[in-house]
């Protein structure tokens, strides 16, 4: 997960209050549930010492939204600021957990979250199609009409002299699919999005195919949910789009794993694992993924900065800094990698760096 997901919470001062739970709505008493896993939270946070605009903040965040659709989690970060993170979680965390902390946690937003903050979806048939643009929880929708008529061929017999009537069709159902391929160029260029989602009916999706640009052609991933006007589900659209960054997850992690391992045996030096290898990396800013495993409840220390992370006190001192903070590894190990642009995977059975953390590396450390 790129850092770029997390900026706003380096621009923000604590203390933060992350809070992670299930949000599925797929019962009949989902709402009165939803209220009481408030109530919960409210009391967690309350003995925790949230502050009450913090806590007033993510009441509103979770009760005056809409509800998910179907199984889903949700992760919320929030500070006097404001909430900083709100992410579906593609799948529900098993266990909730609330914090009040010096700093953000989001360890279950890199192991569960969507945070695809820039899509398109697009139901496309021959008379045009129908956008909408996902962009930071937001969602702008438009529609695209080539002008181009008719689309079906007429079922009656036409006047002679007035062309062929199928081929005319043809052309005109061209013309409406080079005007959303105009239009998609357009958004590509404009919002870079990172995928751009393909629904409709066979044909109309296999004719749109030709006349998109390469650049935006290398983003488009069709789904067979569907057509333009006859609709389709929202939910089973929602769940075939999670699970396109779901698998686009597992092979980033599936990279990082070949990274690590390879780097690891080679002994090339580009890859550490365990807190005191972690930390000096990260304190060198040699840090590309940062792999969290389970840290468990262990702590680290720092001075003043975050970057100055260390496994205890002895290190730090050596390195002439008086340690002033002990933090949660698993919060400041991942803020430190976000500070540094660093990306962060959450470990699987593929990697069990010591300690519980590893790194691949931008350079060897000296």
């Amino acid at each position: 997960m790129h850092a770029e997901s997390f900026r706003t919470l380096t621009e923000s001062k604590g203390p933060f209050a992350s809070v992670y739970y299930d949000d599925s709505h797929d019962t009949e008493d989902a709402a009165a549930q939803r209220e009481l896993k408030w109530r919960a939270i409210h009391g967690e946070l309350e003995q925790q010492g949230a502050s009450p605009d913090v806590i007033d903040v993510l009441q509103r965040a979770i009760l005056d939204t809409p509800p998910a659709v179907g199984r889903s989690g949700r992760g919320l970060v929030a500070s006097a600021d404001g909430v900083l993170l709100n992410e579906h979680l593609i799948r529900p965390v098993e266990t909730p957990a609330v914090r009040v902390s010096t700093l953000p946690y989001v360890v279950p937003v890199v192991e569960h979250g969507a945070l695809h903050p820039t899509y398109v979806i697009v139901a496309v048939d021959h008379a045009g199609a129908d956008i909408a643009v996902h962009r930071d929880r937001k969602v702008q929708s438009d529609s695209v009409d080539g002008g181009g008529y008719p689309i079906h061929k007429a079922s009656g017999a036409e006047t002679p002299g007035y062309g062929d009537p199928q081929r005319r069709s043809m052309e005109a159902g061209r013309k409406n699919l080079r005007a959303v391929a105009e239009r998609l160029a357009t958004l590509v260029d404009e919002l870079s999005p990172d995928v751009v989602f393909v629904v409709g009916e066979v044909q109309s999706r296999s004719d749109l195919t030709p006349t998109l640009e390469q650049r935006v052609a290398d983003r488009i991933v069709e789904l067979e949910i569907g057509a333009r006007h006859s609709g389709f589900d929202d939910a089973e659209l929602h769940r075939a789009i999670d699970q396109e960054f779901l698998k686009r997850r597992v092979e980033v992690i599936d990279h990082a794993a070949q990274q690590f391992s390879q780097a690891t045996g080679q002994q090339s030096g580009l890859a550490v694992e365990g807190l005191a290898g972690v930390c000096a990396a990260l304190r060198a800013g040699a840090v590309e993924t940062l792999i969290i495993g389970d840290l468990g409840d262990v702590t680290v220390v720092a001075g003043e900065e975050l970057l100055t992370v260390a496994p205890n006190e002895n290190v730090l001192s050596e390195l002439g800094t008086a340690p002033t903070q002990t933090l949660r590894a698993d919060e400041a190990l991942p803020m430190a990698a976000i500070s540094t642009g660093a990306a962060l995977i959450r470990t699987d059975e593929r990697i069990t760096p010591d300690d519980g953390v590893g790194a691949v590396l931008r350079y060897p450390l000296p």
